[in-house]
């Protein structure tokens, strides 16, 4: 039996819907929801990331404002800017597109941002606050993870869940969110020994790896949810994650696509991020 597709594009499209009514409420209140992107160059990938955030504050009825800078930005005239944001009271939610260029520190720059604004979820406060489950802002593509799992119906609570991934921005903080929905987490990566093996183990596989269709049906356990957060260019070009789609499908329960899987929650839980940015400084 084939595996069921969970469709990030109609999630997201469910949550901007829900968001969009929120965000009509809270300007009925005179709270209107502010979203600020800084993007440092011109960088293709970056520059599409930032025009997305920007149709997506639209869409929802997020104010929006896009800050370009160019590479030559000093590190000390960036920080300058991130601190008339911080002060901004139009402003409730502050992005720096990333990477940034080599003579900018990234964590300096993350660090300069104030954590209330920090929609992200990078700064330290808002890490640490999601290390011990504290109140925070959460990293916005493993929080699209879970809703995404969620929404396919399956309990994560008692589940074996295995992480193919340990970076800071994704597989770290989502092995840490899956463990507060009480599923028993193992972080994997390119040093596991026996990796396929570990992976079949998994009720629930997340894979972010950034190597394409590494995952192949002999990573899966029969009846798996595969949540697939790789984008990559395909020999011929197209668009494909770090699962096999076609030899996975036939073995997992649920399996996200690759596009249309996970890339569409991530700016959405942006903007959730941002309306929550709102009301909380507004204490609305």
């Amino acid at each position: 039996m084939a595996a069921e597709i969970i469709s990030g594009k109609e999630v997201a499209a469910d949550i901007r819907s829900q968001l969009r009514e929120e965000v009509l409420g809270l300007k009925e209140k005179g709270i209107h929801p502010g979203l600020a992107v800084i993007l440092v160059g011109e960088d293709p990938a970056s520059q599409s990331y930032v025009k997305g955030k920007a149709r997506g504050c639209e869409e929802v009825g997020i104010y929006s404002e896009v800050i370009l800078k160019d590479a030559s930005i000093t590190q000390e005239e960036l920080l300058g800017e991130i601190d008339r944001l911080n002060k901004d009271s139009k402003i409730h939610g502050i992005l720096v597109q990333l990477p940034l260029p080599k003579h900018i520190s990234e964590n300096a720059v993350i660090d300069h941002i104030a954590p209330e604004k920090d929609v992200d979820g990078f700064t330290p406060v808002n890490v640490g606050n999601l290390v011990i489950g504290g109140e925070c802002y959460l990293p916005c593509t493993p929080h699209g993870i879970i809703e995404l799992i969620k929404r396919s119906g399956r309990s994560i609570a008692g589940k074996h869940a295995v992480v193919i991934g340990r970076s800071n921005i994704v597989g770290k903080p989502v092995s840490l969110l899956l463990l507060q929905e009480n599923a028993t987490v193992t972080i994997a990566h390119s040093r596991t020994a026996n990796l396929a093996e570990v992976a079949r183990q998994a009720d629930i596989l997340v894979v972010a790896v950034g190597r394409a269709k590494m995952v192949g049906a002999d990573y899966v356990k029969s009846g798996a949810v595969v949540i697939d957060v790789g984008v990559n260019r395909g020999e011929d070009k197209k668009l494909v994650g770090d699962v096999d789609f076609e030899g996975v499908k036939e073995i997992a329960s649920f399996l996200t696509p690759v596009p249309g899987g996970v890339g569409p929650m991530t700016i959405t839980m942006l903007l959730k991020n941002t309306v929550e940015a709102a009301k909380r400084i507004c204490k609305a």
